[in-house]
């Protein structure tokens, strides 16, 4: 994930999802988590059979999956 310029890494996707959205709510940009899977056992835990055959399409792919997120302010509701 890149946040102002500067790459991290989290352990978990939860922690990955809670610092792209408060970085998508204080900057209003989109903000990516980039899925790392590094082995068949992995995309199998991450995706089942769909993750390995997803893998085997590309194991030397940078990135396994990228999700986007995205915060918007739709104002106060009354």
């Amino acid at each position: 994930m890149d946040v102002y310029g500067k790459e991290l890494i989290h352990k978990t996707f939860g922690e990955a999802a809670t610092t792209a959205l408060a970085n998508a709510m204080s900057t209003g940009r989109p903000v990516n988590i980039d899925v790392l899977v590094h082995s068949r056992t992995g995309a199998r835990w991450l995706e089942g059979d769909d993750g390995v055959t997803k893998y085997d399409e590309d194991p030397d792919a940078s990135v396994f999956s990228r999700i986007q997120i995205k915060a918007t302010d739709l104002g106060r509701v009354p």
